[in-house]
């Protein structure tokens, strides 16, 4: 409907500039458009994924199960023809606040993050690493970023690219008050990447509770947001929606395979409806779906214009427009 009716405003404005009718705009227009196509629409086929909670990062064994699990969900996306895959926060290890507690479980103090098997997940990241560069597949992956003594690492979102490069990574900026008070390091810093010409930027956490953030991505011309968390509240997936409807992109909504009554994970297109979602019985899966930017696209540059003071000059100095206390 969107490239329909941006086709039919250019056939309008050739008749407005040359005084033809319609038909005939309509006619040189469909001549020139195998020379003159202009802006084309492009579309990456997208994987979101939810995966099993795991939450001792002390476990060799978890750290090893939640590799295997991303990388059988990587072969099955690549294989729906997916070209990026999209994880949640926490998908190799979303450590526990209680197990990760320096003075015991209750009350809950700073993280011991001497606890974490860093190595174990380190050799799980390359193994995935190397899978994304044998698929040619792009991974979106959360994890935690160890920094240097005695700072706290950063809840992260590691971007892999289909050459299997670290190509960046976005850490998670604002945060809960039990992160910020003992397991984490704030990010400061939004992130963008591109594949195949659709850009994507990246959220984490409890992020969608600030339309700052998701306003910023539009800014930043984005053509799809990927938000990963832990397990979400029909709240989470109700702003998620918001978003993609504020700012017309595409919002990716991650989450972890928790039980009951969480929301799965999906993807939501700029209309803010769920253009998928994957099943919601808690097991670890995928879903997928092309993901485009469309230059045709109208309602995007109208809200930009609409809150660049363009509606200043219309304003009157009218008594009947300062009353407001009369009929």
């Amino acid at each position: 409907m969107t490239q329909n009716g941006n086709f039919k405003r250019r056939v309008r404005a050739r008749a407005a500039k040359t005084g033809e009718s319609y038909t005939a705009a309509l006619s040189h227009i469909r001549e020139s458009a195998p020379s003159d196509p202009g802006p084309q629409a492009r579309s990456v086929r997208l994987a979101v994924a939810q995966t099993t909670p795991y939450v001792d990062p002390r476990s060799v064994a978890e750290l090893r199960t939640s590799g295997e699990e991303m990388r059988r969900l990587m072969r099955e996306a690549r294989q729906a023809g997916a070209r990026v895959i999209h994880f949640p926060e926490g998908a190799t290890c979303s450590p526990d606040k209680r197990i990760m507690s320096s003075t015991g479980r209750d009350p809950v103090g700073p993280s011991d993050w001497s606890r974490f098997e860093w190595a174990v997940l380190r050799e799980e990241l390359e193994a995935t690493r190397a899978l994304a560069r044998e698929f040619g597949l792009f991974a979106v992956i959360g994890s935690v970023h160890q920094l240097t003594e005695p700072h706290r690492p950063h809840n992260c979102l590691y971007i892999i690219s289909d050459r299997g490069e670290l190509v960046t990574r976005y850490d998670e900026r604002l945060l809960s008050n039990t992160k910020i008070s003992f397991m984490y390091t704030p990010g400061s810093t939004p992130v963008t990447f591109e594949v195949d010409g659709v850009r994507f930027g990246c959220s984490l956490g409890m992020e969608t509770h600030f339309p700052e953030i998701f306003r910023e991505y539009e800014q930043l011309d984005v053509d799809c947001v990927l938000f990963s968390t832990t397990g979400a509240t029909p709240a989470f997936a109700a702003e998620v929606l918001g978003h993609a409807a504020a700012n017309r992109y595409w919002v990716s909504f991650s989450v972890l395979a928790y039980p009951g009554f969480m929301p799965p994970s999906g993807i939501a297109g700029p209309s803010g409806e769920w253009a998928v979602q994957c099943p919601a019985d808690a097991t670890s899966s995928f879903a997928v779906v092309d993901v485009a930017h469309n230059p045709g696209e109208i309602a995007r540059p109208w809200r930009r214009t609409a809150r660049a003071g363009i509606y200043e000059p219309h304003m009157v100095s009218d008594p009947r427009s300062g009353v407001h206390d009369t009929f």
